[in-house]
């Protein structure tokens, strides 16, 4: 009989969404309401130590460090001295600063872990350049959003911290699992940017003359001075995790002491940067626990109303086999990416599918990655996707929505190719964190 009352929790969460609650007290006051219903009174202790060994998990330490990370370097100047780098190398290529954006966008990704974050930044910089020549407002939308989407996998991805501790799984083998992936994606990007600037007439605008002018000499200093800061900054926290020398949250610590240093040797590094990020830390953090914590409370009634066992008999009703069942979870993942945010799907979803996907025998690693790969599909998906959101509050007038639209629609048939790269090839994700971790 518990088993079939906690499958009515979906329906009733969806209907409550729409409603237009906000999604954190919807989860609470579901998982509150069924608690009752099926536990009594007693479901108020078990609640709170369910928020409460959640939020001991020494491992979410990492998620203000990254965010205070990234919030600093929002002010560090370091955007504009990476874009005028990489598009002193890139200018040459039809339709170079879209390259250029992807190959920025991938960067960023790499120095903050947050969502949004590149594509905020990156659009900032790229969008007057790119609009003054005559580049097609499509390909402007669809790089700008399908590069700040890169975020969500590239490490060190806030993403991946939260998955990690929900998927009881290690976060430093899931980060390293998605290096790999996170560069086929920029890298797919890319080439689709390049093949069709040469085959398809009339897509790209002619090459800047004075791009063809710029010395060697130039070039290299640009790259010395522009670059080798954010590559340092990226092995701080990236290179110290697969070397084995830094747990996720003490290179999270290293990353957020390296963002102070890089705005300081930019020069742009005052009391007031320092008092902004902090306040801004605190604001991401505080939205990002309260998800979690409302998360934690749904999936923890879920699974105590016998929700576990309730998908699997409805799984085995529906004589799915093993990948058909990776293939639904996957999907589902994708649809809630719709309705709520990642750190929501994340909590409710995630501790639901990853005792089922053990069971069938795959690797939690690997279908960890593929679902924040689905998760960043969603983030690309009109009408609802929320980097359209992010790209529309910075986007001039006359770029339209259906521009928009048509922008992102051949990025998010690239993401649905590279997942599909990823479900043939798992050794693309699971090769290196195999390599790294025995060899440590």
């Amino acid at each position: 009989m518990m088993e079939n009352i906690s499958l009515f929790m979906f329906p009733v969460m969806i209907l409550v969404v729409f409603s237009g609650f906000p999604v954190v007290f919807c989860l609470m006051g579901i998982s509150l309401f069924f608690g009752i219903v099926g536990f009594g009174p007693e479901i108020l202790p078990m609640l709170i130590r369910r928020v409460y060994s959640m939020a001991d998990n020494y491992v979410l330490a990492a998620v203000p460090l990254f965010i205070f990370m990234g919030t600093m370097l929002e002010r560090s100047g370091i955007a504009k001295i990476l874009f005028e780098t990489i598009s002193l190398w890139t200018g040459r290529v039809r339709n170079g600063l879209a390259v250029t954006t992807i190959l920025m966008c991938t960067i960023i990704a790499a120095c903050t872990g947050i969502i949004g974050a590149a594509e905020v930044m990156v659009g900032v910089m790229a969008m007057p350049p790119m609009l003054k020549r005559k580049y097609n407002h499509a390909l402007i939308a669809g790089t700008i959003i399908a590069g700040g989407a890169l975020g969500t996998i590239i490490p060190p991805s806030v993403v991946t911290v939260v998955y990690g501790p929900a998927a009881g799984i290690s976060v430093g083998r899931l980060l390293i699992s998605t290096i790999f992936p996170g560069l086929l994606l920029s890298s797919v990007f890319v080439i689709y940017i390049v093949i069709r600037s040469y085959t398809q007439k009339g897509f790209a605008p002619p090459i800047y003359a004075g791009d063809l002018e710029i010395p060697l000499s130039r070039k290299l200093k640009a790259t010395v001075m522009g670059m080798l800061p954010s590559v340092a900054l990226i092995f701080s926290v990236i290179g110290t995790i697969v070397l084995g020398y830094a747990a996720p949250t003490e290179a999270a610590a290293l990353g957020a002491f390296g963002s102070v240093l890089l705005t300081i040797g930019y020069g742009n590094f005052t009391l007031g940067v320092l008092k902004e990020a902090m306040l801004q830390t605190l604001k991401i953090s505080s939205m990002m626990m309260l998800i979690l914590t409302g998360g934690a409370m749904f999936s923890g009634v879920f699974l105590g109303l016998g929700g576990s066992e309730a998908t699997e008999s409805l799984l085995s009703a529906m004589n799915m086999g093993p990948w058909a069942v990776v293939v639904f979870f996957l999907i589902v993942a994708y649809l809630a990416g719709f309705l709520l945010d990642w750190g929501s799907v994340l909590l409710i979803f995630v501790p639901i599918f990853s005792p089922i996907i053990d069971k069938l025998g795959f690797d939690p690693i690997w279908f960890g990655t593929l679902f924040i790969m689905m998760i960043q599909t969603s983030y690309l998906t009109p009408p609802m996707a929320t980097g359209i959101f992010y790209l529309k509050g910075i986007a001039p007038p006359e770029m339209t929505t259906q521009s928009i639209f048509r922008g992102v629609v051949p990025f998010m048939m690239l993401q649905l190719v590279a997942i599909a790269i990823v479900v043939i090839f798992p050794d693309i994700a699971l090769w290196l964190p195999e390599k790294l971790i025995g060899w440590n």
